[in-house]
């Protein structure tokens, strides 16, 4: 049974020697998967704990305390919570609730005064104190720790270890989500198979397990690991570097009789950035058979926000409706 590579990034972390060989292996697997675990991140493990005891704390209030902070309330950021079923995957409802969280910018900030589309202040929970500085460090954390794992990433394709933060991602768009699969009823999918859409997902998941991803037209299971994150390479990249890393499909079905917590978190590139093929890309390999829409990523043209907006419209449909 094919399994994914466990890649220690302690080298890329510190910028010691060490770390072209690191890269080299991130290379290697997002050809061969688009996934792969990482350990020596040094993402602190108590905020890891502590943002998992509050989430959980958070996902056990009733739904109507939990709807406090909805997401029509987040406007065109964007953000807040949704319900069970309120995000739908390949049009089908997820059986999963969680929380969108972004960038945290305050109501003064230029973005948010021209009205631009997800950007601006979060929703917290107003019961929960705690919960707001947790979810901010952790992001800042995990912000950190997507500018090396990209500065890897340029590494392993030949360029400069700079090269995606001179183009795409000294202003990152950062996309956070917290969520919570409660345990099934029947065999549905918590969430159906996808695609991500932007450069990078990092993922803390529970010990449940359920997370797969499909490689060469197999399911393969991704474990939980002690002390690791799960990578995975998001349609953007798949694109940049045409195709030779790819943006794997991958899906969620929790296989416990517990509730399952998973932190996503998506490093993209910039919002207004637009998204062309590197130069030394060469000839396109196009996965569009493996995907369960035979879509082509190569096929798009435009900015990250135009790519992002059309993908999330359909996530939320509603929602899209009332705030494009």
């Amino acid at each position: 049974m094919k399994t994914l590579p466990i890649i220690d990034i302690s080298s890329l972390i510190a910028g010691s020697a060490g770390r072209r060989e690191a890269a080299a292996r991130i290379g290697e697997a997002c050809r061969d998967f688009g996934f792969f675990y990482v350990n020596g991140h040094g993402v602190n493990e108590r905020l890891q704990r502590e943002l998992e005891m509050v989430s959980r704390g958070f996902f056990a209030q009733d739904l109507e305390t939990k709807l406090e902070i909805r997401m029509s309330r987040g406007g065109r950021a964007w953000r807040g919570y949704f319900p069970v079923g309120g995000e739908l995957t390949s049009g089908q409802p997820d059986l999963k609730e969680g929380i969108y969280f972004g960038a945290e910018l305050a109501d003064t900030h230029p973005l948010v005064k021209a009205g631009a589309l997800m950007h601006g202040p979060n929703l917290f929970p107003s019961g929960m104190p705690q919960f707001r500085p947790l979810v901010l460090d952790y992001m800042n954390a995990m912000t950190r720790l997507g500018h090396s794992l990209m500065a890897g990433i340029s590494l392993s394709l030949g360029l400069e270890e700079t090269w995606f933060a001179d183009h795409y991602t000294s202003d990152p768009l950062i996309l956070f989500r917290i969520f919570n699969y409660p345990p099934p009823t029947d065999s549905s999918f918590g969430v159906g198979e996808h695609t991500d859409y932007g450069l990078l997902t990092i993922l803390k998941q529970d010990a449940s397990g359920g997370l797969q991803v499909k490689a060469e037209g197999e399911w393969i299971d991704v474990e939980p690991v002690p002390d690791s994150l799960v990578c995975n390479v998001g349609d953007m990249l798949d694109r940049l570097t045409g195709g030779r890393f790819l943006s794997a499909p991958h899906r969620v079905q929790n296989p416990s009789e517990q509730h399952r917590l998973s932190f996503a978190f998506f490093f993209d590139p910039n919002f207004n950035a637009e998204v062309k093929p590197i130069e030394t890309a060469g000839q396109v390999r196009d996965n569009r058979q493996e995907r369960w829409d035979n879509a082509s990523v190569h096929e798009f043209q435009g900015t990250y926000g135009d790519y992002l907006l059309r993908k999330v419209s359909k996530v939320f449909p509603e929602l899209g409706r009332k705030v494009l």
